[in-house]
């Protein structure tokens, strides 16, 4: 009986937990799909909860912003696999490599239509650098565990690392004021490699 019922009490949370999942990605999603369809500036937080079929009050418990609600449409998954490609990585390889074929991995399919609206609308860049701060602590763990650093050096370089990441996206992507996306004859792997190998020596 105690079994059953911490069985049912676990699969409880489970339920719980991915229900608020699915309601998180739709409302990225319709907040993404409004801001291309209308712009930026034309989407309100009561069309974003209207489109996922929530309420307002539902949806100031999963953003603090529009601008939040936006990019988690495009950039919600994308930490987590960063991550994930990074602790996958050979354990022999310079950890250097490792981080910038991670993050090369999660961006190897043409850049969209809404990755550029988000590196280039001013109201977009603070609630993207937000996101990709969010890959900082599982890159810091990483570093800490591959190289021996303490903590405090570990996040210091975590977070030197998601900045020039996000330097060699924004560059990777231009954006035209035509509304054409513009992708650089390199690769997002040589951009990325240029801006991170800038800290090769420290992640050795």
């Amino acid at each position: 009986m105690i079994v059953s019922q911490q069985v049912s009490r676990v699969s409880g949370v489970g339920l719980r937990e991915r229900k608020k999942a699915e309601t998180r990605a739709a409302l990225a999603a319709a907040a993404l799909g409004l801001a291309l369809e209308k712009g930026v500036d034309e989407v309100r937080v009561d069309e974003i909860a209207e489109a996922a079929n929530v309420s307002p009050r539902t949806y100031n418990n999963y953003f603090p912003s529009r601008e939040h609600a936006i990019v988690a449409g495009i950039t919600a998954s994308r930490a987590l696999k960063v991550a994930e490609a990074l602790r996958d990585r050979p354990s022999g390889e310079e950890l250097v490599d490792s981080i910038i074929a991670a993050f090369a991995e999660q961006y190897r399919e043409p850049p969209t239509e809404a990755l550029a609206l988000i590196t280039s609308t001013p109201a977009l860049r603070q609630a993207y650098l937000d996101s990709v701060a969010s890959i900082e602590p599982p890159i810091a763990d990483v570093i800490a565990e591959r190289l021996g650093k303490s903590r405090e050096a570990a996040e210091v370089l975590a977070a030197a690392v998601s900045a020039a990441a996000r330097l060699a996206v924004e560059r990777w992507v231009d954006h035209r004021p035509s509304g054409l996306v513009v992708v650089s004859t390199a690769s997002v792997e040589d951009h990325l490699r240029e801006a991170i190998g800038h800290l090769a020596p420290a992640l050795r």
